[in-house]
């Protein structure tokens, strides 16, 4: 249609073609031969191919596009035989025949293309047309049946199958409280009472609603049959998962809060089931928060990052790279005696945290600080530190801070992702009976990754730190402050991505004296005892 508007809006060519005035009182013979003898030239003339053809013809004439469009769509366009097109001229009525009846010669030979190529493809058009009525059905049919407009859901799963090794010449255990045969080697007792190999699950499905585009409600259900210690383990705690629950196969809600901003630079958050990194602005780590032993997910300083659970609310504020989030909780909130529940109460099991951090797109540093009352449930458990570090923050108020830092290369090969974190913890007893007053402990990490490692979308990583080791200690009835707590830690797994949903990682690890103070039954801190395993751990993400 546009061909026929260019023609009909043409002024000289409705001049030309409306029928002479029957009022004219002057003719213009000689100007009547012209028309003809131009009329005769144009007929007579080629077509042309291009619009650079015409050597009267420029870019900045009005009609310059229009005229282009004709010739090299349509080529139904000829010009006079010295190369010229004389735009500024009238057309005689002839003139205006012969173009239009070109231009319409050529419109029909496209029609008569398209038609031929319409009855080639013919079956495949049907088909197309059939996929396309489907998929309307479809999303008619999900839209008709989808049960929020408001919340989506998805679902993860991890399946784990692993086992534990001992070794070395120590005898004995001893936990803090129990103490067993010391004549028998402590790696035949942990090989007897923890080495079977395991296959358990975790389960979990988020719902998360918004109801602005900038909020968020979460509610997390959660399943598993994993024990708290991995596979059982009643010796080694350091072989506890992040992903280690145990509901005895039942469904519970673990995490229920509400998200949602104020402003443009403060983000507030509140829940009767709230996490302690929910309320933080930024993970301070690029090591996986979630692939296998438990120490290497808390960012190397398990006191300040301790992941409590409970009821509370916090604030993040962002500006410009820069965040500052500060949180509390009670994890026993859903009691209403003071005594053993409560909110900022003696019995709460108080937990605040106050993180700064500096976080652009592919390198971070953050500092934080932690405060648990110990006495009620908050502070380090065995997959985190070594017996003695864990009996010592059973009573009390523990202090901890932590630094951590991260670096991620702008594109993957051969240097890998850092990861680096230290942590601090001072304990003090409130109860006035422990034999200890107070104690120091430490732990630290360095976390390596290698994404697109060997084939793309696989990831390799390899992490080595000590988790929380007591280094000083204040006893009550001693000035002896000697402590041999410590220990080391070696993670390397490799991540296979299987597809979008499902990836598998193979994972070994070994525990230099995860007993600590505690190795030799607690009586000879120089025999060795160590702890060598493997995992392979599936997930599944829909």
């Amino acid at each position: 249609m546009k061909l026929f508007k260019q023609l009909l809006v043409a002024p000289a060519a409705l001049g030309l073609l409306a029928p002479m005035s029957a009022g004219a009182t002057e003719v213009n013979v000689a100007g009547v031969s012209d028309y003809a003898s131009v009329s005769q030239d144009v007929v007579a003339a080629e077509q042309v191919t291009s619009i650079t053809q015409f050597s009267d013809v420029y870019p900045t004439d009005w009609a310059y596009q229009a005229l282009s469009n004709l010739i090299e769509r349509y080529g139904c366009v000829a010009g006079y035989p010295n190369g010229t097109y004389r735009g500024n001229r009238a057309m005689t009525r002839f003139e205006a025949a012969a173009l239009l009846n070109a231009c319409l010669d050529r419109v029909t030979e496209v029609t008569d293309e398209l038609k031929r190529l319409m009855k080639e493809f013919e079956k495949e058009l049907a088909i197309v047309k059939g996929r396309v009525d489907g998929l309307e059905a479809r999303v008619g049919e999900l839209e008709a049946t989808q049960f929020s407009t408001t919340t989506k859901m998805s679902v993860n799963t991890f399946w784990v199958v692993g086992a534990a090794s001992y070794g070395g010449d120590a005898k004995g255990y001893y936990d803090g409280s129990t103490l067993t045969d010391p004549t028998v080697k402590t790696a035949d007792y942990a090989a007897r009472t923890a080495g079977a190999t395991s296959f358990s699950y975790d389960y979990r499905v988020f719902l998360d609603t918004s109801f602005t585009g900038k909020d968020l409600l979460r509610t997390r259900i959660r399943s598993g049959n994993i024990s708290d210690l991995y596979a059982g383990n009643t010796v080694v705690g350091l072989w506890s998962q992040e992903y280690g629950y145990n509901s005895g196969t039942t469904l519970n809600v673990d995490r229920m809060f509400y998200q949602f901003p104020v402003g443009d630079d403060f983000k507030l958050t509140a829940g009767a089931v709230v996490r302690q990194d929910d309320m933080l602005a930024v993970w301070p780590a690029a090591y996986p928060a979630s692939m296998t032993v438990d120490f290497f997910t808390y960012a190397g300083a398990p006191g300040a990052y301790n992941l409590a659970t409970g009821a509370g609310g916090g604030f993040i504020y962002s500006k410009n790279d820069f965040n500052i989030s500060a949180s509390y909780l009670s994890v026993n909130g859903n009691n209403s005696d003071p005594n053993k529940g409560g909110l900022a109460t003696d019995g709460a099991g108080s937990n605040g945290t106050v993180q700064f951090s500096y976080a652009p797109e592919r390198w971070g540093i953050a500092a934080a600080y932690n405060y648990g009352s110990t006495d009620n449930g908050v502070g380090l458990y065995s997959g985190n530190g070594t017996p003695y570090a864990n009996n010592l923050q059973v009573h009390g108020v523990t202090n901890s801070a932590a630094l951590s830092a991260w670096w991620m290369p702008e594109e993957s090969g051969f240097i890998p992702s850092v990861s680096v974190g230290w942590g601090i913890n001072s304990t003090g007893d409130s109860s006035g009976n422990a034999p200890i007053k107070s104690s120091t402990s430490q732990s630290w990490y360095v976390g390596l990754q290698w994404d697109d490692a060997f084939l793309k979308g696989n990831a390799l990583g390899f992490a080595v730190g000590q988790p929380t080791f007591v280094t000083s200690i204040d006893r009550r009835s001693s000035d002896d402050d000697f402590v041999a707590d410590g220990n080391y830690a070696f993670e390397l797994f490799y991540m296979f991505q299987v597809t979008d949903n499902i990836s598998v990682t193979p994972a070994i690890h070994y525990f230099s004296r995860p007993l600590g103070e505690y190795t030799g039954a607690g009586v000879d801190t120089s025999e060795s005892f160590n702890s060598f395993g493997g995992l392979i751990k599936t997930t599944f993400n829909f």
